[in-house]
């Protein structure tokens, strides 16, 4: 028996030992990122504060009708590699006094069941207030989406055709799943045989739930907003209730150039509707687009909240249009692994091009940053531009503001109230310029600490979304 138990005993030991022969190795432990000079963004206990104010740089040329400037969080950068911050801010000129610019709009209603009782009662009565304030010089299709979707043609909006129009709001009624794609798509066949009569083409989509029928992947929906904006359809994206898709409306917003709504209480709508309509007839550019050009040294550019694809050395960013007086400030964190050089050289070419919606024509703008190249760790600190680091501590901040919204999304509590936290202490940096910032943080962690159900986090977390694009700089949301 001995003898037995010593062959079983061998006979695992090698089938033990051949299990071990045939397993592959652990993966390798990828080494640890270059560490990178953030000393102007993350302040050490032993700092003085930054008292810096570096010259604004002035795109040329500023008459146009959107002015662009901008600056680098440093006079000088550090050799080897190394980060820099450029903030941008995007400016519209006023609108010229009185000027009102003829809009051919489409109005997209989700009328699916799940909008049925107050929330399609007030879509009605928002919809029946736009319609009363287009003029006879603007154009408008209504269309309205449940499973299926139908179709008003798009019209001018004389006095016989605001009451049919009227007729047709009032008899909308719920019914059916949600057609996103289906009514965008019609607002599209509506709107594109006028685009190039009238300077300004919109959609205005709103939906209150998740998309059921027809397209229902982000990107596709996201991609569909691309393509009309690219065609010259402005996208507006409006969320209304507690279970729409806050990221999908947000990022059609994006591609699409609009503006996008976290719209709690329906009764706003009519509000809503009227913004969207005053935005939309002081529209002074459009087709937004901001083109970052790299040259060798930037080895990566993050542009801080908004959406942007890179080919090669360039970055594009498109941007929404912008009605008089309208802003959008723009943050881009570049790496870098340059050079000593006595004298500035370029980090950043910004290029800006859109339509003019005065004079009907494409226009553009352009800026170039530059800072020296040293080794000089204490010149670099020495040179820092206080309010860009502002900018920068605000936008590294916010990043772990949106994660925290996104573990919200989940129903990971003690995840979302960490990065919460992690803002704080990035907020805290600088604390005396971000008091604002760090109040609303308070105000987060304690309303969502006491959301009792489902719907109170998704309200927290709407919130917080739209604290978030303002933060970064973003001036198209509601």
């Amino acid at each position: 028996m001995n003898r037995t138990l010593l062959l079983v005993s061998a006979a695992g030991l090698l089938a033990l030992g051949a299990l071990f022969v045939g397993k592959p190795p652990p993966p390798a432990v990828p080494p640890p990122p270059p560490v990178t000079d953030t000393s102007h963004t993350v302040a050490r206990p032993d700092d003085a504060p930054a008292t810096t104010v570096l010259p604004l740089v002035v795109a040329q040329p500023a008459d146009g009708a959107v002015t662009l400037s901008g600056k680098l969080s440093g006079a000088y950068v550090s050799a080897g590699p190394s980060e820099v911050f450029a903030w941008m801010e995007l400016k519209a000129r006023p609108a010229a006094p009185g000027r009102r610019v003829p809009v051919n709009l489409a109005l997209v209603v989700d009328r699916s069941g799940s909008m049925a009782g107050q929330k399609l009662r007030d879509a009605r009565r928002a919809a029946t207030e736009l319609v009363q304030r287009l003029t006879p010089e603007d154009r408008l299709a209504l269309i309205h989406y449940g499973t299926d979707v139908t179709a008003f043609p798009s019209r001018p909006v004389t006095q016989a055709v605001r009451q049919e129009l009227l007729a047709a709001i009032d008899a909308i009624r719920d019914d059916g799943s949600t057609n996103i794609s289906g009514g965008l798509n019609e607002a599209a066949r509506a709107l594109r045989p006028h685009v190039n009569e009238y300077r300004v083409s919109r959609a205005i989509l709103l939906s209150d739930g998740q998309p059921t029928e027809g397209l229902v992947e982000d990107r596709d929906l996201m991609k569909l907003a691309r393509q009309l904006r690219d065609e010259g359809i402005t996208v507006s994206a409006l969320g209304v209730g507690e279970d729409f898709h806050t990221t999908l409306m947000r990022g059609m917003a994006e591609q699409g150039g609009g503006f996008s709504g976290f719209i709690d209480d329906s009764a706003q709508l009519a509000e809503v509707f009227s913004r969207e309509l005053d935005q939309a007839t002081s529209t002074v550019a459009r087709r937004v687009e901001l083109r970052l050009d790299l040259p060798p040294e930037v080895r990566d550019a993050q542009v801080m909240g908004l959406p942007a694809t890179r080919e090669a050395n360039t970055v594009k960013v498109p941007l929404y249009d912008l009605a008089g007086d309208q802003s959008v400030r723009v943050v881009v964190k570049l790496t870098l692994d340059a050079q000593p050089t006595p004298a500035p050289r370029p980090l950043l070419d910004a290029h800006v091009s859109y339509t003019d919606v005065a004079r009907d024509t494409p226009a553009q703008t352009a800026l170039t940053l530059s800072a020296s190249v040293t080794q000089d760790t204490a010149l670099v600190r020495a040179n820092l531009d206080k309010d860009v680091r502002v900018h920068a501590t605000r936008a590294l901040g916010t990043q772990h503001m949106v994660a925290a919204a996104e573990e919200m999304k989940r129903g990971n509590r003690s995840g979302a109230l960490t990065l919460l936290r992690n803002a704080r202490k990035v907020f805290g940096a600088s604390s005396h310029a971000l008091q604002g910032e760090l109040a609303d943080l308070e105000q987060t962690e304690a309303a969502y600490g006491k959301a009792a159900n489902d719907g109170d986090v998704a309200r927290e977390t709407r919130k917080l979304y739209k604290k978030t694009m303002k933060n970064f700089g973003q001036n198209n949301a509601y």
